[in-house]
């Protein structure tokens, strides 16, 4: 089977991508893969080294979520056609929901990874302002929902705010998001730490969460500082207290041996469709302190200790208990362990989709 995949290089959507894809051609299918937003670097395209069957174009066209990216869109959905026609796949998989309206004869998988308005009514309690832009937005997202062959979801939380935001898709279906655990250690040394990972410009991973309260043992917040649409930094020198470690972006090799090290992990999202760095950090063995959200519930009920949404006294509570109590945080750790490499390794993933493209496509495609 030839599959077509679209990507951004921004966040979690290009680990999801790395996974996907690793895993189609490892299992022989063809792969073109197509990317927008920012040219990846040679350090994000690294795990690409040695595939074959793979045929990589990246652009750097705007995403849909990004403000005056509507010219972006219909230069790149022209240049996506441009691509299908050429290239001939009998299945399109589409991490952008402006793409499941391009008006072809090909199947059309669009996965919803996130979402400007739930994420705005999460965040801010509210729908979104009623602009020019957002009422745009809301246009191709229901568009391209509407159009696609399948809508695939990484949490039911997840599809169940695109049918109340967005309308009902023809078929929906959820696919937890899956990593693979050779790629993490889970038997390093702990050290009495904890640690975030995530866009620290995003106020839906509401990292500053941390900043509130003086936390029972250091803080080390790993990642980007800087939106990719504007200038300066999020948070200033002097908002970080002797006790926080603000951190740069890591690569892989960093990111394994701190997530290795790490005692505890906080999960503090107050918008999470799934949540990456926290399943990285299970499969590192962190314990999970985990925001009571709908999502963090759906996947780590029994394996997370849980925290009162956006309340820094309850953070710190959840945080004392496991800091005070060696055996209780090695226990919490196990617990994350497991359920990681239980439900949501790659290879599962990777199942998933395959049983629901084999369901999409002709038999004598299949075959071909």
């Amino acid at each position: 089977m030839h599959i077509l995949v679209t990507a951004d290089t921004i966040g979690g959507v290009w680990t999801y991508t790395r996974e996907l894809v690793t895993g189609l051609v490892r299992r022989g299918e063809q792969v073109t893969l197509v990317s927008f937003g920012n040219i990846p670097t040679a350090a994000q395209t690294r795990w690409m080294d040695g595939l074959k069957n793979l045929d990589y174009r990246p652009t750097a066209f705007k995403l849909e979520w990004m403000l005056d990216s509507e010219a972006d869109m219909i230069a790149s959905a022209q240049y996506l056609q441009a691509v299908i026609e050429e290239s001939k796949p009998d299945l399109l998989h589409f991490s952008q929901y402006y793409y499941g309206a391009l008006e072809c004869d090909v199947p059309r998988v669009v996965v919803a990874h996130s979402d400007v308005v739930s994420w705005w009514m999460a965040v801010q309690k509210k729908q979104p302002p009623e602009t020019d832009w957002v009422g745009w937005y809301r246009q191709i997202v229901s568009r391209g929902l509407q159009s696609a062959t399948a809508v695939v979801a990484p949490s039911r939380w997840m599809l169940e705010q695109i049918v109340l935001h967005h309308g009902k898709p023809a078929a929906g279906s959820v696919i937890y998001n899956g990593r693979t655990p050779a790629l993490f250690n889970p038997h390093m040394t702990k050290e009495e730490n904890i640690v975030t990972v995530g866009r620290l410009w995003d106020s839906g991973k509401n990292v500053a969460l941390l900043l509130r309260q003086e936390l029972p043992a250091p803080v080390h917040i790993v990642g980007s500082n800087q939106h990719p649409e504007t200038q300066g930094d999020v948070f200033a020198a002097e908002t970080i207290s002797p006790n926080v470690h603000l951190e740069p972006e890591q690569d892989e090799k960093q990111l394994t041996q701190t997530l290795g090290r790490a005692g505890i992990y906080a999960a503090t999202s107050q918008y999470e469709p799934f949540g990456l760095a926290p399943l990285e950090a299970a499969l590192s063995r962190c314990a999970l302190v985990a925001s009571d959200i709908p999502t963090f519930r759906e996947l780590w009920d029994g394996a997370a200790i849980f925290f009162r949404s956006n309340d820094a006294q309850s953070l710190h509570d959840a945080m004392e208990l496991l800091v005070r109590d060696s055996n209780m945080r090695r226990h919490q750790a196990n617990l994350a362990y497991r359920r990681a490499q239980q439900l949501f390794s790659a290879e599962r993933m990777v199942d998933d989709y395959m049983s629901l493209y084999q369901a999409l496509v002709p038999e004598q495609a299949l075959s071909a």
